[in-house]
């Protein structure tokens, strides 16, 4: 993996390590502008107000880290320990919350989960009329979703002898419509993802499956027994309330994971996050990869206040990588209260967002290059495709977009070198006089760019790891907590009083007066 910081016309080298990757060179360079505090500056003395400086190690970075794997309830709003790491801890070291060992019951959810696996990519697991599977739908939101969409997306290459994979998240009638109509009940298997099992939008949709499945079957009879909602027991895999919906792709939430990649695979990608754990926990914070990706992010955001982070892979499988750590990212760090219940006085997470390349290029890239704000972006791209088509012509156009992209941002076009392109170009004159500011870009643009040799299960495991720590530093340095999520209650609160209210033939006037009128209006249009 090849980490750059590139930010400035001129830059100078602040670090370079090398490790090793499972046989690959990991090689992690900083460079940064001339005449600013270092990387390493910023790390040791960290400018947030109130007091005027603050030393990053004073901000408990090491101490809360020891904390979270140490099992101690660092969500201090819910009272749970952080403990996605426990869910690929490859080592078995004991790892203790309320003086109980967790490692036993992870490693007994797992081999549970690889049996499954065996059972469904080998056929023996049936479907209703004795066919074997050949789809599986994840019905889940939020993290019981994103993460194994995004996975299995990521490494489709991985995925042969397994069963296609279906995800059905939103409310929306649309999308469990349009799932079902391409399914054989016959050869489908569903997977209810939910944490609580009273999600309303999984639990609505998993309902219209049911619905749907036994009116489908048609046979009853030949159904399995169930119990309740219509799951047997033996056939549900536990998770903990230490692992946080946005970072439980590890847990048995990955189960649709692991039966398209097969366990093997899975166990990976486990083995890659488990790998980066030990780097975060082990490394000096001044080569610390998540540390210093977590502080470049704090110094964009809270001395030149960057408002949103551009993630952008240069890989089509990634294609979901932007869209995961949008909820990785802003559901755990968008938050304006510190521990001591105060209103902090700097700014917080950023708006993450992005596409694969190139098609950012086309869409978005100009306010990036000639917009008015600074907005840092990851780029991403493996050194080798999974699809080196016509000898890999496709990728080293890929590669060289990828590096003119991060070429450009940080060294921009001067008004002397626009101006000697357009002469070439044999313009001259006032028309050359009022394009010529047009052509110019000033640079300096702020980005990361992150190489490694191939996307493979454990190298997505590394990554994802990393931008979980990254985020985890972030709100250490900013004194919030970034594994509880209230802002996601009160709209949920206030959707359960409209509900009943949209079946009303009276007229609602419990709101404000815009959301009264909203009800009216589709009230009379149902």
């Amino acid at each position: 993996m090849f980490l750059n910081c590139l930010s400035s016309h001129t830059h100078m080298p602040l670090l370079k390590c090398n490790r090793m990757l499972h046989g690959y060179v990991w090689v992690v360079t900083y460079t940064m502008r001339v005449g600013l505090p270092s990387v390493l500056q910023v790390l040791h003395t960290l400018f947030l107000p109130p007091p005027p400086s603050i030393q990053a190690k004073s901000r408990g970075v090491e101490e809360a880290r020891e904390k979270m794997f140490s099992g101690d309830k660092i969500n201090f709003t819910e009272g749970r320990a952080v403990l996605h790491v426990a869910l690929r801890n490859r080592s078995n070291t004991p790892i203790h919350v309320d003086g109980k060992d967790v490692m036993p019951e992870v490693n007994g959810v797992l081999n549970k989960m690889k049996a499954f696996c065996h059972k469904v990519r080998s056929g023996d697991w049936k479907g209703f009329s004795g066919k074997a599977i050949t789809d599986v739908v994840n019905i889940g939101i939020g993290g019981s979703d994103l993460g194994p969409l995004m996975v299995t997306e990521a490494l489709k290459p991985y995925s042969e002898g397994g069963p296609n994979v279906w995800f059905v998240s939103n409310i929306d009638g649309t999308h469990l419509a349009k799932t079902l109509a391409q399914l054989n009940p016959e050869t489908s298997l569903f997977i209810i993802a939910s944490k609580t099992f009273t999600t309303q939008e999984t639990i609505t949709n998993a309902e219209s499956a049911r619905e749907w499945f036994l009116k489908t079957a048609k046979d009853v009879s030949g159904l399995p027994k169930v119990k309740e909602f219509g799951i047997d027991t033996n056939n549900m895999f536990e998770f903990w309330d230490w692992v946080g919906g946005r970072y439980s792709l590890w847990s048995a939430i990955g189960l649709s994971i692991a039966l398209h990649i097969g366990f093997e695979n899975f166990e990976q990608l486990l083995s890659g996050a488990h790998w980066m754990d030990n780097h975060f926990r082990s490394t000096p914070l001044e080569q610390n990869v998540p540390v210093l990706l977590a502080v470049l992010g704090i110094w964009y955001i809270n001395f030149f206040q960057a408002e949103t982070h551009a993630m952008l892979p240069y890989d089509q499988y990634m294609h979901r990588f932007a869209a995961y750590f949008q909820q990785g990212d802003m559901e755990s760090n968008g938050k304006y209260i510190t521990k001591d219940g105060a209103r902090v006085g700097y700014h917080t997470g950023p708006i993450v967002w992005g596409e694969p390349g190139t098609n950012g290029q086309h869409a978005f890239y100009q306010l990036i290059h000639q917009g008015t704000r600074m907005i840092p972006a990851d780029f991403l791209i493996p050194a080798q495709s999974q699809n080196p088509i016509r000898d890999s012509l496709h990728h080293k156009i890929l590669a060289a977009n990828f590096l003119a992209q991060t070429e450009a941002l940080m060294k921009g076009k001067t008004s002397e070198e626009a101006r000697g392109e357009l002469v070439a170009g044999g313009l001259g004159g006032e028309a050359l006089d009022k394009l010529l500011p047009h052509k110019v870009f000033e640079g300096n643009k702020p980005s990361n760019s992150i190489v490694f040799k191939k996307l493979t299960p454990f190298m997505l495991g590394a990554l994802v790891a990393m931008y979980e720590h990254k985020i985890f530093v972030q709100g250490v340095m900013w004194d919030i907590n970034s594994y509880d999520q209230w802002g996601v209650e009160l709209g949920k609160q206030l959707a359960k009083k409209i509900e009943p209210e949209l079946k009303s033939a009276d007229e609602i006037t419990s709101h404000d007066s815009s959301t009264n009128g909203l009800i009216s209006f589709l009230n009379q249009r149902e």
